[in-house]
């Protein structure tokens, strides 16, 4: 007996709208072609912390600026399809946003 391949569809993002919304667009093509679709499995918030001074030459208030910038994951595998993947090819990437595509 054959065991059922996936493709794991790994999406790294520091916009949490168009990650979601290419999520949407895959989840909506595994349904429509009737595929198995495992996830999306949010993977922890990465924050990258930036804290500088105000001031240019370091006198005057001790006041700092704080800076974060979070990058945000998710993890989905999708039954191998060649149709699937054709569709989700087809899908426009958003800038930003770092696809990973590996067969399991």
């Amino acid at each position: 007996m054959a065991q059922q391949q996936y493709l794991r569809i790994k999406l790294v993002g520091d916009n949490i709208s168009n990650l979601n919304s290419f999520v949407e667009e895959i989840s909506a093509i595994c349904d429509k072609l009737g595929v198995t679709l495992k996830g999306p499995i949010p993977m922890p918030t990465k924050k990258l912390k930036v804290t500088t001074r105000k001031s240019p030459c370091g006198d005057g208030k001790a006041s700092f600026e704080r800076y974060q910038m979070r990058i945000h994951k998710r993890l989905m595998d999708v039954q191998i399809n060649d149709r699937v993947i054709r569709m989700i090819m087809k899908v426009p990437i958003p800038t930003g946003l770092n696809i990973e595509l590996k067969v399991i």
